[in-house]
């Protein structure tokens, strides 16, 4: 029985990255000669076991079979005498595909090393085109190494994998898993652009593909081109290390914009309204946790009435704090604020521009929770008013809050 170090974590270590999580084959074993060695299985499609000392997953030698379609359809195969260079060879790229020996050597039969120093994502074989969630992962790791290219036949090979359906055959819960741990990365834009190149964009999220090529107002957009200032707000959400519920919001902000009739074009009147609908409509399609949904709605409707809330009266204000929830919510209004910022910003050579409305609306947060509601209403008790009188008190002390703070 040997035991080798595989994957990512060969990868990152050559790449001098922190190696963050360790994934092990043996070969030349069985479930049972390991569960006699005091390895507990936790495998469900095939046998991964977790190191009675370390605790790190350790997988049997495997080769896989497609039976079917999507990322089900395999039949795996364990055996004593599966060699390490067959397993290797099911994996997705070449980057991914070394290993490393006890003693050290590195083992890396399809030329991933090589492929590292070059900076290119280059499928290990043409087994790459049976798994549909390969796209996905491909195009996260074009966000993580940004630097890198994709293989020209590796591109033309996802291609074909979209014209065959196999994108089709993706379920929600791995294109959220996938998409989400993109959009975390250094650069969430070259994954857009990839799943965009290989025509997978346009099956899993149309109405993001559907942004390109979309034009808006030179004056407040030089990008012009809606798909292009949607990459930089996703790059912008990067830079600032914004939270996962930020950048799928700021991914759904102007959805409404490719919904925009030609005719209307560049403006965008109510897209507001649009972008809202088409926001719910994604995020239930992909089966969206709860916080990053209710965001990517609240950015969508609106982020134009944040943008223009210097403007605003006291009444206004309050208005749009009371739309957003922002006294039960105010953690979720302050992540509305950062990603109408990264909007703002977002924009070809506005990188550093300045977005006084975010500040400004947190001030205005602050005077509002600052009002002693539980006085007012005593107040009012005791003078003989009831219900809509104390709430009418409530809501002008507010303005009075709100008016004192511009």
């Amino acid at each position: 029985m040997q035991m080798f170090l595989v994957g990512g974590a060969v990868r990152d270590s050559l790449l001098g990255l922190p190696v963050q999580d360790r994934d092990w084959v043996v070969v030349g074993a069985t479930p049972k000669s390991l569960m006699d060695k005091g390895f507990q299985p936790v495998g469900k499609d095939f046998p991964v076991f977790l190191d009675p000392v370390t605790h790190e997953e350790v997988a049997l030698a495997r080769t896989e079979r497609k039976t079917g379609s999507g990322y089900h359809g395999f039949q795996f195969h364990t055996d004593p005498d599966v060699t390490l260079q067959q397993d290797l060879a099911r994996r997705d790229l070449t980057i991914n595909a070394m290993a490393r020996a006890d003693d050290g050597s590195l083992i890396d039969p399809y030329g991933g090393q090589r492929d590292l120093e070059a900076r290119l994502l280059r499928h290990v074989s043409p087994a790459f085109a049976e798994d549909p969630v390969r796209i996905l992962r491909l195009a996260r790791f074009s966000a993580r190494f940004s630097d890198f290219s994709v293989a020209p036949e590796t591109l033309a090979l996802m291609r074909d994998m979209v014209v065959a359906g196999e994108a089709d055959a993706l379920v929600a819960e791995r294109v959220w898993q996938e998409i989400a741990r993109g959009l975390m990365e250094r650069r969430p834009s070259r994954m857009i652009e990839v799943l965009r190149a290989s025509g997978a964009l346009a099956r899993i999220a149309p109405e993001v593909d559907r942004l390109f090529g979309v034009p808006q107002p030179e004056a407040h957009h030089p990008e012009i081109d809606t798909g292009v200032h949607l990459l930089l707000v996703l790059d912008e959400c990067a830079r600032v290390d914004a939270p996962l519920p930020v950048r799928y919001a700021a991914l759904c902000h102007d959805l409404g914009k490719g919904a925009t009739p030609e005719a209307e074009w560049p403006r965008h009147i109510k897209h507001e309204a649009r972008g809202t609908h088409l926001a719910a409509a994604l995020s239930q399609r992909w089966r969206v946790p709860s916080d990053c949904r209710e965001l990517a709605e609240l950015v969508a409707r609106e982020h134009t009435h944040v943008h223009q809330s210097l403007d605003f009266s006291a009444d206004a204000r309050l208005r749009l704090m009371e739309r957003c929830d922002a006294l039960r919510r105010p953690e979720r209004f302050a992540q509305l604020l950062l990603a109408c910022e990264c909007d703002a910003r977002g924009r070809a050579g506005l990188q550093e521009r300045a977005y006084p409305q975010r500040a400004a609306l947190l001030e205005d947060l602050r005077a509002v929770q600052a009002v002693d509601q539980a006085a007012i209403s005593a107040a009012a008790l005791a003078a003989g008013k009831k219900g809509p009188a104390i709430g009418a008190e409530i809501q002008a002390a507010r303005r009075a809050a709100l008016q004192a703070t511009r």
